[in-house]
């Protein structure tokens, strides 16, 4: 059985605004393009001395939210779906998380590309069959 969910009305104490996320981010739009952030960037929360309450003053309850959730790698699209915030806003938030070395990232596998030598060598034995 799949549930549906009912879009956020004014009345939706979930529901951010423009106004919440504007001050999240600062009023930023998205994170620096040197982040290099997207979708499926995980996300993975620094233990240890560095990661305690003093280095916490500050901080949003959604940047604390998210310090929690990555306790084991979560990648950014997970997070705005369970902060209910849009990508832009999310990776905001983590890439000030990355500032304060509160978390670390690491770009999804990328799957190895054959050589295309290769490729058509395997084609033509193929065809020889």
């Amino acid at each position: 059985m799949i549930r549906r969910l009912a879009p956020p009305t004014a009345e939706d104490p979930d529901d951010p605004g423009p106004e919440r996320i504007y001050v999240l981010t600062g009023g930023r739009g998205g994170p620096h393009p040197r982040t290099r952030l997207d979708l499926v960037t995980l996300v993975l929360a620094v233990g240890g001395a560095r990661n305690t309450a003093a280095s916490r003053r500050g901080l949003f309850p959604e940047h604390r939210a998210i310090i929690r959730m990555c306790r084991r790698p979560l990648s950014v699209a997970e997070l705005s779906a369970y902060l209910r915030l849009p990508f832009g806003a999310t990776a905001v938030l983590v890439e000030d998380l990355l500032q304060a070395e509160l978390v670390r990232t690491r770009a999804a596998v990328v799957p190895a590309v054959p050589d295309p030598a290769l490729i058509e060598e395997v084609l033509r034995g193929l065809q020889r069959l």
